[in-house]
């Protein structure tokens, strides 16, 4: 009989080849623990995902209960189904007036899909601006704005009418022009390394696209749902974007995406032509009820309260490190730049052998990310930083 690791060889079509890779079993809160029995602390959170920990009890209830009344229905608004109405409800009310319309997707991807669909719908523009080194998807229209040019090149023709700019360039907003129909941008940007806007800068490209009339799309997939020590990250920014993307954490461990607007801009999709938007599974009910479990665990648990508290203390322990050049954080996640001499693989070899599940950034070369489930403990923490400290005085050795 084949092992899972054939079978794994012989049968998963993968996006990356990986040395060795390790069998798990099952999870819980931080820990991840392989086939040999061996706990693995995560500091990656499945990119992002894991914001609650791995199988909360309270999202894990939810599903159950959800999993007893139904499971998936139909969507395109023939059944008003509870989770998603409740979720919607709930997302909302963290949201300013003008973000009160939540369409349902499955993935970060077909947020942002979603999104560009609107604001082409919405302005009759095609032009879409985007920045270098941001992350936005694999689809074919998330594609066409990602901003690196190796993960693109060998899938052209993409769509046409896009412009990349750089991050904190204030004087390139000009690109921006009355052609414009939206820019994509990350308010944090996470695989250019945890990239922090400079002061002023997202308030000159909000005054810019209302300047043009382009719609200003914020991609919080990666950052929302309490990384950054609020909701989401441009509730610390003091400026509102025209269309919001998440997913990510937002299923607590599901499926889950969305891409909010207003009502009144929302309905574009829903008229002239109806069925603008479709999609079979978003919203699915379980992934909802998950949700909105994920986002009482928030609250009760004051897990954005205390992000930038815990992301403090990784930062202040490493930023001295002989190794390390740089440590950028926002709340619970941070780009840990080493110096570039130094073989990054190497690197996340010594992680792997002191059982710290660490990845690397698609858009920088010399830094690595910590970013645990945000119901990690300040003891934890404490136990955790002197193995991230040996693994990078190994590598420095």
């Amino acid at each position: 009989m084949l092992t899972n690791r054939q079978l794994f060889q012989m049968h998963m079509g993968l996006p990356s080849v990986v040395d060795d890779p390790l069998e798990m079993t099952h999870a819980k809160g931080i820990f991840v623990y392989d086939s040999n029995g061996n706990p693995h602390i995560d500091l990656v959170s499945g990119v992002s995902v894991s914001n609650v920990g791995h199988l909360h009890p309270h999202v894990v209830g939810a599903i159950h209960r959800q999993l007893e009344q139904y499971m998936h229905l139909m969507v395109y608004g023939k059944f008003l189904q509870a989770p998603q109405v409740l979720l919607a409800e709930k997302i909302t009310s963290y949201l300013p007036e003008s973000l009160d319309s939540v369409y349902f997707v499955n993935s970060g991807s077909e947020a942002i899909e979603g999104a560009l669909k609107l604001a082409k719908r919405l302005t009759g523009r095609s032009e879409m601006v985007s920045f270098r080194n941001a992350y936005h998807g694999g689809t074919a229209g998330a594609l066409s704005l990602l901003g690196d040019e190796n993960l693109k090149q060998a899938f052209r023709p993409l769509l046409p009418g896009t412009r990349l700019l750089d991050f904190n360039q204030l004087s390139q907003l000009q690109q921006i022009t009355h052609q414009t129909a939206c820019v994509l941008i990350e308010p944090i940007q996470a695989e250019a390394g945890i990239i922090l806007p400079k002061e002023g800068y997202l308030e000159a490209l909000r005054q810019r696209c209302d300047e043009t009339g382009a719609l200003l799309i914020f991609d919080e997939i990666q950052m929302g749902f309490g990384r950054t020590g609020s909701l989401f990250a441009f509730q610390q920014m003091d400026v509102i974007p025209d269309i919001l993307c998440m997913a990510k954490a937002m299923g607590g461990g599901m499926p889950l995406g969305a891409f909010v607007a207003s009502r009144e801009r929302m309905n574009a999709l829903t008229f002239n032509p109806e069925l603008g938007h479709i999609t079979t599974f978003g919203g699915h009910p379980v992934s909802c009820a998950a949700s909105l479990a994920a986002l009482e665990v928030i609250e009760k648990e004051k897990l954005t309260e205390h992000a930038e508290d815990k992301g403090r203390l990784f930062a202040e322990a490493l930023i001295d490190h002989p190794a390390v050049l740089e440590v950028r954080q926002a709340g619970l996640m941070l780009g840990v730049e080493i110096e570039h001499n130094l073989d990054i693989s190497t690197l996340m070899h010594s992680f792997k052998k002191n059982r710290l599940i660490v990845d690397q950034f698609l858009f920088h070369a010399h830094a690595f990310r910590i970013a645990p489930p945000l119901t990690i403990s300040k003891a934890e923490i404490e136990q955790i930083i002197p193995l991230i400290i040996q693994s990078l005085d190994a590598v420095k050795a």
